[in-house]
């Protein structure tokens, strides 16, 4: 019986998504296996010390989905959050790893972004027999026999590592299981975090609802048509880049109030290299482009009470609404900490009409 309730008791918090009377809250947007960028912002933000262990406190740190792929530390990225996840957990703090449209992606195999390093992360002494025993069954149904070249271009097309990566991912490895047990939404406080944006199309759906509805896709990969699936649709939650580019002032003034928030807080689509509001201030945007690929730009959101600060390269700058004539100045704050020439300050100077 204590094992049955354990469980239980295991299977609630995993679920929980909705969270109160955080004093806290650090948001870091899309990682993209940059390992270094990753523990660069989170130290800068007081959570994790030189050694990368848990020193946030009660602090709840969210990290709003695509760790994965464009990045060859994908995996170090991984194992660095499981074990915040049990060190926050101690310390009366919590880490959300939610889901983003990459982590899905490498569960259902689209891997047109997984980068060479991140197969070889999964490389192991064994990996050169494995490899040969695919090919061989692959070879069998061959007629003629496979050229050298195809076996080459096969090769090419499967490096070392590549088989361990997708066992690892699939949804009986331990990668794939840990995926699954995430949400792909969470609502703390005043705010509810997610990777794309919840468009019109579901609206209508509570955060329960939406987090629900993505684990039955998960756990039926193998029998789900991906056109039209939850997982896959451009206007879901793990793609929809409305609330981040269109003019939809009334959706988010709707959205918002349906949820009982005062905004939404999303990764996905880049910023110029800022923490940045729109919409009122009713969506925060975060992913400002943190890894190499993106240009190794540095910046997480923290909130504190009321107030939004942005850690931009180590300096904790105040982000004032949107609508008042500060919210120019903060971004010249932010742009004066950058490099000339950066995303950034290009982005300042179109803005100014330089």
């Amino acid at each position: 019986m204590p094992l049955l309730l354990l469980a239980l008791l295991a299977q609630l918090v995993q679920a929980q998504d909705t969270f109160t009377g955080v004093a806290r809250i650090v948001a870091v947007g899309d990682v993209h296996g940059d390992y270094e960028a990753f523990i660069s912002v989170l130290r800068d933000a007081g959570a994790i010390d030189d050694k990368s262990r848990w020193t946030g406190g009660k602090t709840h740190l969210v990290q709003t989905g695509d760790v994965l792929d464009r990045g060859p530390d994908s995996r170090k990225v991984i194992d660095l959050i499981q074990n915040l996840e049990k060190q926050a957990s101690k310390a009366g703090g919590r880490v959300h790893s939610l889901i983003g449209n990459h982590e899905v992606m490498n569960m259902y195999g689209d891997l047109r972004y997984v980068v060479a390093g991140e197969f070889a992360a999964f490389k192991t002494p064994d990996s050169q027999r494995l490899r040969d025993a695919f090919w061989e069954q692959e070879a069998k149904g061959m007629s003629p026999a496979p050229s050298k070249e195809l076996k080459e271009r096969w090769e090419e097309a499967h490096p070392l590592g590549w088989y361990e990566h997708r066992m690892q991912f699939g949804s009986d490895g331990p990668y794939g299981k840990w995926i699954m047990a995430k949400n792909m939404v969470v609502k703390i406080n005043d705010s509810v975090f997610l990777h794309g944006g919840i468009s019109p199309k579901f609206a209508g759906m509570g955060i329960e609802q939406l987090n629900d509805a993505i684990r039955a896709d998960l756990k039926n990969l193998a029998k789900l048509k991906m056109d039209g699936a939850f997982i896959t649709d451009p206007d879901g939650p793990l793609w929809y880049r409305g609330l981040a580019q269109d003019n939809v002032a009334d959706h988010a003034a709707s959205l918002t109030a349906a949820l009982g928030v005062k905004r939404m807080v999303v990764g996905h689509t880049p910023t110029p290299g800022a923490i940045m509001q729109r919409l009122g201030g009713r969506v925060v945007m975060i992913d400002v482009g943190l890894s190499a690929y993106y240009g190794s730009n540095r910046a997480c959101l923290i909130i504190e009470g009321d107030k939004l600060f942005a850690m931009h390269r180590g300096q904790k700058l105040e982000i004032p609404p949107v609508e008042s004539p500060e919210y120019l100045s903060y971004l010249k704050r932010a742009a004066a900490l950058e490099k000339p020439g950066s995303g950034l300050v290009r982005f300042l100077a179109q803005t100014e009409g330089r």
